[in-house]
């Protein structure tokens, strides 16, 4: 929430930037904790490295056309999720490859800190200071001089000489962008400002008419559901596996390793999100990448449920049919993910970054709703992942009365 007002002011390049090394300093700090209230602490901190998915969305959408950005979002945020599932098989691999050279286990998580979260989060916050570029247009101040549409009259003009092709040779040259962008003139929706929209700096008056704006809350509660829910899966699967499994042959690594396909999932299924997205909106525009997102967030409610009553209702359920279902779960969990910020760059144009900060900051407070549902169930027990998917399912389906604009 505080680094979407930030991207719009100071541009995304810098707010990466400082997120990133103001994250390596708990990281580091993390091997000198002594107490369970100082893990609590250095943990809490740690969490502002998840704002960096705000500056990240925020960047994509400045540098791609509407037509690709649901990919190019899709993309950078699939392999930031991603990161969720290295970091089990690393740091895991790591402290046993430190147990195994003789280093006590009371040591060995401290100096796996050391050697892999600080220099990596360090050198690609360099990295982004020394390579990379604030906007298309150059500096970040400079931005209102990018051309990013021709103006409405000559659009209008580009169409009526198209149609006048068409009625010329009796063929139909109408491309996806044309037939969205007629289908809108006709239509009585809500009109995006997407094409000619300019990060502003935010103001009172300004988040009053953002906040106030059902557009907000179509992708944000979307968001809640299926990021929320992705969050509480990566911090509890492993858990909910080692306490149904727990034998000589399955302990917590091997729990560790299962739940980690999850996250690692996003390399590729997040990235499908965004494709979709980019694919149904030449033929549907916004509309089609709404009901796209919450047809996802429903079936994803749906496999959580069969899930649970799964688990409950067999005393010694299958290990196979867990990571089956969980891994079809995730699919479609992944995939609505991406394609709600291919939705997103359509809502609020003109306020990207608290745009993006809000829906970020939803997912992640979704998470902390679940993760309290996956606390206080019976375990083990199915309960807390049928009770997650009727509340995706609920709160997709209420989301169908929003409207969006056509394109």
């Amino acid at each position: 929430m505080i680094s979407g007002p930030l991207v719009d002011r100071y541009g995304p390049r810098k707010v990466m930037a400082g997120l990133l090394i103001m994250g390596a300093i708990p990281s580091g700090l993390a091997g000198t904790i002594s107490t369970a209230n100082g893990l609590y602490i250095v943990r809490f901190f740690i969490g502002i490295l998840g704002a960096t998915f705000v500056s990240c969305q925020a960047w994509n959408t400045a540098f791609f056309d509407k037509n690709v950005v649901g990919r190019a979002n899709a993309i950078g945020a699939g392999w930031g999720n991603s990161g969720g599932g290295f970091t089990f098989i690393i740091m895991i691999a790591l402290f046993n490859r430190l147990l195994a050279d003789g280093m006590s286990p009371h040591v060995s998580w401290r100096v796996a800190f050391a050697i892999v979260p600080v220099p990596i989060l360090l050198s690609v916050a360099a990295a982004t200071l020394i390579f990379g570029t604030d906007h298309p247009a150059g500096r970040w101040s400079d931005r209102h001089k990018a051309v990013t549409a021709l103006p409405e009259s000559d659009n209008q003009t580009s169409i009526n000489n198209n149609n006048d092709t068409e009625n010329k040779s009796g063929d139909d040259f109408e491309t996806g962008d044309e037939k969205v962008i007629k289908t809108a003139i006709n239509s009585d929706l809500p009109v995006s400002e997407l094409d000619t929209a300019i990060n502003k700096p935010l103001s009172l008056n300004m988040a009053n008419e953002v906040i106030l704006n059902p557009l907000t809350w179509l992708p944000s509660l979307a968001y809640m559901t299926t990021f929320g829910y992705e969050l509480a899966i990566d911090a509890n699967l492993a858990t909910v596996l080692y306490t149904l499994f727990k034998s000589p042959t399955f302990g917590q690594t091997k729990a560790g390793y299962i739940a980690g396909i999850y996250g690692l999932l996003n390399v590729f299924s997040r990235w499908l999100g965004g494709y979709f997205g980019d694919l149904i909106y030449v033929r549907f525009g916004v509309p089609g990448k709404k009901y796209l997102t919450i047809a996802c967030g429903v079936v994803q409610g749906l496999f959580s449920v069969g899930l649970g009553l799964y688990i409950d209702s067999h005393p010694h359920p299958s290990l196979a049919v867990i990571i089956v279902i969980f891994v079809i779960l995730a699919l479609f969990n992944e995939v609505a993910n991406g394609v709600n910020f291919s939705l997103v760059p359509h809502c609020n144009p003109n306020s990207n970054g608290f745009m993006t900060g809000i829906v970020g900051g939803m997912g992640n407070l979704g998470g902390v709703l679940f993760a309290i549902i996956f606390r206080f169930a019976p375990s083990p027990s199915g309960k807390a992942f049928w009770i997650s998917g009727v509340i995706a399912v609920g709160v997709n389906l209420l989301l169908c009365i929003i409207r969006v604009p056509q394109f």
